[in-house]
Parts: C-alpha cells; sequence; structure tokens
C-alpha cells in the first residue's frame, strides 16, 4: 500500500496554541519498519505484532492500517495501527485490535494521539465509519471515556523468587489443586503440534458450550500458531494420557501472555488449569519473563477474576474508548443480547456452534 498523507491542525490540550502535523498512513504488513519499531518500542506487545496482524487479516480478512507522523522515508518514531472492519452486521469500523486485549497507541502526548486519529475521525465524520475503537493499556485520554467498556486486566511481577511466588498463592483454590494435581500424576506437554492443536480445540468446544456461546473458529488458532511461529504455544494437562486442561499462551520480548484457557469440568477437581499456570510461571522464570500478563477479564464475571486474584496478580481496570461516545444504554441491550444469544447456544449441539462461531465471528472484532 502506498503511504498518503493528510495534514491537520490540532489543538494542545494543555495550552489551547496550534500544532501542525501530518499523518502519514503505512501498511504494518508490508512496511519493513513496523517489526523493527515493535522491537524496539519498550510499550509495544504481542498484540502489535506482525504476525498478530496477519492472523486477523488471514482468518477474518481484516485490513491493517497504521498512522504516523514519520514520513515514507523516516523512521517510525510513534504509530497507531488499527484493522479495518467491514461486516454488513455490525457495520464498518477501525479497531485497535480485534480480538487483542489491550493495543496501547504508541504515541508521546494526547497531541501526537489527535494528530494520529484524525485521518479515522474524518472517515467518521464523512459517514463511512460507524465508530472507532481504541483499547489502550495505560494511557488515559478525555474524549470517549463516558459510558466506555471497562475490564480488569491482571499482571504478575515474576520477579521474586519462585518461593515467594509459591506462597503468594491462595492456599485452598490455588495451591491445594497443584498439590492434588501432582499427587494425580497429571502430565504436562507444551507445543504447536496439529494432534495438540486438536486436544486443545476439543476443550476448547467443550468450554464454549458450557459458557453458552459459540467456539472461536478452528482456523483462528491455527493462524496464531503460525503466523506467530514459537511465540506461541500450546500447553496440555493429560490424566491417563487423556487431555483435561489446555491453555495458549503468547510470548513477547520479556513478556509471557495467557489468552485462552480450556478444560473439561469433569476433571476440574484434579486442578489440571492450577498445574498448568504453575508449569507456566515455572517456565516464564526459567527463561527470563519477567511479566506474566493474565489477560482480560469482564468486571462482572468474579470467578474468573477472583481466581486471577488469588495468583497473587496486580489487578487494574481496562478502559476501551469509542468515537463516537458509546450510548448510555449500550450496555443493558448488549446484556440483553448476550442472555438471548445464551438461551439459544444453551440448545445448540456442537457442530452446530462451530457453525455458529465461524459465522458469527467475523462480524464481532
Amino acid at each position: 500500500m502506498q503511504a498518503t498523507d493528510t495534514i491537520r491542525e490540532v489543538h494542545s490540550v494543555k495550552t489551547g496554541t496550534p500544532a501542525i502535523g501530518r499523518a502519514y498512513r503505512f501498511d504494518p504488513l508490508s512496511d519493513p519498519r513496523w517489526e523493527h519499531f515493535v522491537n524496539l518500542e519498550p510499550r509495544s506487545s504481542v498484540f502489535h505484532e506482525k504476525g498478530w496482524l496477519s492472523t486477523l487479516n488471514r482468518t477474518y480478512k481484516y485490513e491493517p492500517v497504521g498512522y504516523t507522523t514519520a514520513a515514507p522515508d523516516e523512521a517510525l518514531r510513534n504509530a497507531m495501527v488499527f484493522c479495518r472492519v467491514k461486516s454488513w452486521l455490525t457495520g464498518k469500523r477501525l479497531v485497535s485490535l480485534p480480538f487483542s486485549d489491550h493495543c496501547e497507541p504508541l504515541v508521546d502526548s494526547l497531541d501526537q494521539l489527535k494528530m494520529l486519529l484524525e485521518p479515522a475521525q474524518k472517515e467518521l465524520r464523512e459517514g463511512k465509519l460507524k465508530y472507532i475503537d481504541i483499547r489502550p493499556l495505560s494511557l488515559t485520554f478525555s474524549p470517549g471515556l463516558e459510558n466506555a467498556e471497562t475490564y480488569f486486566l491482571h499482571l504478575l511481577d515474576l520477579r521474586p523468587t519462585l518461593d515467594e511466588l509459591y506462597k503468594k498463592l491462595h492456599g485452598d483454590s490455588i495451591r491445594r489443586k497443584i498439590q492434588r494435581a501432582e499427587r494425580e500424576s497429571l502430565t504436562h506437554e507444551v507445543g504447536s503440534s496439529e494432534e495438540m492443536l486438536a486436544e486443545f480445540y476439543n476443550l476448547h468446544v467443550i468450554t464454549r458450550q458450557r459458557q453458552e456461546v459459540p467456539p472461536h473458529p478452528l482456523k483462528w488458532f491455527r493462524n496464531v500458531l503460525t503466523c506467530l511461529g514459537e511465540a506461541a504455544q500450546i500447553r496440555v494437562a493429560r490424566k491417563n494420557g487423556t487431555a483435561i486442561a489446555s491453555i495458549l499462551t503468547l510470548a513477547h520480548k520479556d513478556k509471557m501472555v495467557y489468552k485462552y484457557g480450556c478444560s473439561d469440568a469433569h476433571s476440574h477437581n484434579l486442578g489440571g488449569m492450577q498445574f498448568l499456570f504453575w508449569h507456566l510461571i515455572r517456565y516464564a522464570k526459567e527463561h527470563g519473563f519477567v511479566e506474566l500478563d493474565f489477560g482480560r477479564s469482564e468486571c462482572a464475571n468474579t470467578g474468573l477474576v477472583t481466581f486471577k486474584d488469588r495468583w497473587g496478580a496486580r489487578r487494574q481496570e481496562l478502559k476501551y474508548l469509542r468515537y463516537p461516545e458509546r450510548p448510555a444504554n449500550s450496555d443493558q441491550d448488549s446484556s440483553r443480547a448476550m442472555k438471548l444469544g445464551k438461551k439459544v447456544f444453551a440448545r445448540c449441539p456442537q457442530s452446530v456452534l462451530r457453525v455458529a462461531g465461524n459465522l458469527l465471528y467475523p462480524h464481532v472484532g
């Protein structure tokens, strides 16, 4: 894609004085500057990586697009990356980024952010987009915060010793489960083979059926493993050779990310998930990772939030920004739609749920 530029006047929040800037568009899939920038930028995450963008593009045909103040012949010094989602069901929009827990705008100031948002906002004003969605990790912006989607994110500092980390674990629900798993002689395997993907996906479908929602398409997970390579791994816990729990993890620099987890409810008493997470923590420590990102949780999902709390992880809020702001009643509408969907999906066999996932997820991102 050939870079194009848009010139707009941006007003400083602090001084009100005009700052003239130019936002250049670039293609993060073909522009070699993007990978280099992501590797050097300390605030980048696995969700900025070309492999993650390729997964979104290959699975759902979302078009990645980036904006920067750097001219095409200059090194990137800031950037925002989006995916263009085109859906007849949910509308056309720019999302940063679909199916990503967070995607920090890699900018140095609010002025810079507004400058890079201007091309997208121009499309919004012209009626070419339904909305713009941003999922920052740490930056706080004044616009778009009304009625923002809010989640919890749990981050575990891996720099203490393994003994110190173990002592922080909740005694009953975590440590005892790990000890139970060891007594039951659960085995643990790490890899990305088709056989392990099949085990993971079978448990994923079972879990999603239990949660009364469709599973993600199998091709999504296959593309994650293919596009991210060694940075993506499946971990499987087995009892007597049968998979009872599995997680999919992503790695970026010195950060480990837990992205997906699934299990057989009939084997929960064996502590398979606790067993996998403890092995993940040990592996991350041994390989020099300094932080484990437990991923986002819906604030209302108290069971999942409590489970992550009990690993000694630090909880923080994630606020997703939307332009224009989300309607005040959007949470109520979403809740009603979710309840209706659960009633329908609760009665569906696994084969129908898989088809539903293939049909619906391209519109969800």
